[in-house]
């Protein structure tokens, strides 16, 4: 299947594209926000797709007539490259749960809904409307995308956000909404009636107050972030919580220095402490060789180096910059890995470089979420 995606370089889009990436029987046709610009370029686009996924849009800006008038142009140039091509991808419409409230974001996306059901029945196109509800997960933008995304961009810097209403509030995780794009993606019309639209509301996964969802940030800040500590990752709203947060903790915060006992004997190192189950390890590393160049979607993990000199390198997935740390076993320090984002570890020094590792999951080759993808890009 050849699949496109409007957007797909924001929020929603990237984990999109991200994950669709993975997939062996997925081809992506790639999509740049000037394409909405460029007639020509649209339509080849929309020409060289068997779905689209349309998830451009504007969520926020000073001025409400603004959000609603982009909103509109986007589908409307869709729908236009469609019409010019005679083309009839599977599209997929990103609406939203303020479709029926009184503001002009809602408006848009409700009306938006409206043109491509239109186009549908008129062309014999294939239409499926997301209702979506509050999305939130990694790399979310502050201030624009979601309260999550907001709290966890202040709690990590040290900042104290304010609550201005503890309404209970429902959200999505954004691989959880990607699990549900995909499954409209794969939906059989020839089954249904009628064939050409059909609306899918998503409810909320979870449902949780403002101040709870603050509460839980403060306490990652206070146990995780300052004092190393791992906070239980056996609930999906916590888990997902969690990596979200971790993803916004600045970079320079590592490496973090263990606290290193020494007497007459030796010296102790407490590697780890953790509020959830998972799996310890150690690998040993000749000089010169590399392990890893894998990243994970889910799963939360430690490198801590207690012999040895190394150099931990991490990438974002779909971007190019490369972040650098250099640990010694003489000053025993620890990275953590944040998901979607390829990381690896080189032994630096001349002697056997000793690595102990921390992930919240035993390893199950039957569900390993691991991808391997080079850190140099």
């Amino acid at each position: 299947m050849k699949i496109g995606i409007t957007g797909q370089a924001g929020f929603v889009g990237s984990h999109l594209f991200n994950t669709l990436n993975l997939k062996e029987d997925i081809e992506l046709i790639p999509f740049k926000r000037a394409h909405f610009d460029a007639p020509d370029a649209l339509d080849t686009f929309v020409r060289s797709c068997d779905a689209i996924v349309h998830l451009a849009a504007m969520n926020r800006h000073e001025d409400p007539q603004v959000i609603y008038d982009t909103n509109i142009h986007l589908v409307g140039e869709l729908i236009a490259a469609l019409e010019r091509t005679g083309s009839q991808p599977h599209i997929v419409f990103s609406s939203s749960t303020q479709e029926d409230r009184d503001n002009l974001y809602g408006k848009s996306k409700k009306e938006g809904k409206e043109r491509l059901m239109a186009w549908a029945e008129k062309s014999g196109g294939r239409l499926t409307s997301l209702t979506i509800p509050n999305v939130f997960g990694p790399f979310g933008k502050p201030n624009y995308n979601s309260v999550v995304a907001t709290f966890c961009h202040k709690v990590a810097r040290g900042e104290s956000p304010q609550i201005i209403q503890d309404n209970e509030i429902g959200l999505i995780y954004v691989n959880e909404l990607v699990a549900e794009i995909l499954e409209a993606l794969t939906f059989d019309f020839d089954t249904t009636e009628p064939a050409c639209v059909r609306e899918l509301p998503i409810a909320p996964r979870h449902r949780i107050k403002v101040s709870e969802i603050l509460s839980m940030l403060l306490e990652y800040r206070e146990q995780y972030q300052k004092n190393g500590v791992f906070p239980d990752l056996t609930q999906d709203f916590g888990r997902a919580l969690f990596n979200t947060y971790r993803c916004y903790i600045p970079q320079e915060h590592y490496p973090v220095r263990f606290t290193k006992h020494t007497d007459p004997r030796g010296s102790f190192v407490e590697i780890t402490r953790a509020k959830t189950p998972g799996q310890f390890s150690f690998s040993t590393t000749v000089p010169g060789i590399t392990r890893g160049n894998h990243f994970h979607t889910r799963k939360a993990e430690r490198f801590a180096v207690i012999q040895g000199k190394a150099r931990i390198e991490l990438r974002k997935i779909g971007t190019r910059e490369v972040i650098s740390y250099d640990l010694s076993g003489e000053n025993p320090a620890y990275v953590d890995m944040p998901i979607w984002y390829t990381h690896n570890i080189t032994n630096t020094g001349d002697e056997e470089l000793i690595t102990l590792f921390w992930i919240n999951e035993p390893f199950d080759p039957e569900d390993p979420d691991t991808y391997f993808e080079d850190v140099t890009p």
